[in-house]
């Protein structure tokens, strides 16, 4: 296992555990205290912005809802337009809908048909990577609408939730990069 660097320490000294939420059993990493502090919040977004740019992304993809406080920062400090994957049923106009399997039902996520377009390369961002489910149907959208996925970049990966496994595939070489693994 290697250091952590004074990034991730930095990070990771900012996400409160909060026992036994949104049920019992679930400790949940709530990221609110890093958002809160300007220093770590900046240096999540260079640090995300950093991978799109390595990536050559063109735009970035912000999952609803926490993706989105990430992905439009991200988006500024890279120089790229960034697009909202919704949740079904938010968006007007014409859109692209992906339904994916949750533990218990399924959900759907959609994004503006026009918004992407072939010639684009699209990073996806998101706060937390679990069972990959979003970010999977997220992938199913983009290519959908004939754009290219330069990668995934999340603040934190569950390893233990198992959606690097399951995000392979779909990836299809395309890079998943986590500031942090959990």
């Amino acid at each position: 296992m290697t250091a952590m660097t004074d990034v991730q320490e930095l990070l990771l000294s900012r996400i409160r555990d909060v026992a036994d939420y949104p049920e019992p059993g679930v400790m949940f990493k709530d990221i609110t205290p890093l958002l809160a502090d300007p220093a770590a919040f900046t240096v999540l977004t260079d640090a995300l912005a950093d991978i799109g740019t390595r990536q050559g992304a063109t735009k970035v993809v912000g999952l609803e809802a926490r993706g989105f406080i990430l992905g439009a920062p991200v988006a500024v400090r890279a120089g790229l337009g960034f697009i909202p994957v919704r949740k079904a049923g938010k968006l007007p106009g014409a859109t692209l809908r992906q339904t994916y399997d949750l533990e218990y039902g399924s959900a759907e996520i959609e994004v503006h048909a026009e918004d992407l377009a072939v010639g684009d390369r699209v990073l996806v961002v998101d706060d937390v990577l679990a069972t990959g489910g979003t970010a999977e149907a997220s992938i199913e959208l983009i290519r959908r609408a004939g754009a290219e996925v330069a990668g995934v970049a999340v603040l934190m990966e569950l390893g233990f939730l198992g959606g690097r496994a399951r995000l392979e595939p779909a990836l299809a070489g395309a890079p998943l990069e986590s500031l942090l693994k959990i």
